[in-house]
């Protein structure tokens, strides 16, 4: 391991140590799913025929709604609707890092493979990319 370790940079102890210790990353990680999953309830449902997928709801009958009450829940449909795309792109986000949490690829950026800044993780658990390949 340290052999590996000695060839990524020369801060070999800082990469064992960063790359062992994410168990903090993992609690903030599973704590914001847990957060964005409560808020996702709050305007969608989980699709039945895919359970990785959330669909926008709408609140209250709008069969028995008047003109207004539906332009009404057309909107809030839309604003929720959107409001779960973004939840949905966090959310897995949070859990493509979990799943390098297991396999052991965390804190490697996906593009070039070194370590990802430590402020970068502070500031986003979930970043998968060096701050040089960091989409802006």
């Amino acid at each position: 391991m340290l052999h590996f370790l000695s060839r990524c940079c020369v801060l070999c102890f800082f990469c064992y140590y960063y790359v062992m210790n994410n168990e903090p990353y993992k609690k903030s990680l599973e704590d914001e799913l847990k957060r964005v999953v409560a808020e996702l309830k709050t305007v969608g449902n989980v699709n039945p025929k895919n359970p990785n997928d959330w669909e926008a709801t709408v609140q209250g009958n709008i069969d028995q709604a008047d003109e207004s009450e539906i332009a009404e829940k057309i909107e809030s449909f839309d604003e929720n609707h959107m409001i779960v795309e973004q939840l949905e792109i966090r959310s897995n986000e949070i859990k493509r890092a979990l799943g390098r949490i297991q396999d052991g690829s965390y804190g490697k950026c996906l593009v070039c493979g070194k370590i990802i800044e430590e402020k970068r993780l502070l500031a986003n658990p979930a970043a998968e990319t060096c701050v040089e390949h960091m989409q802006r």
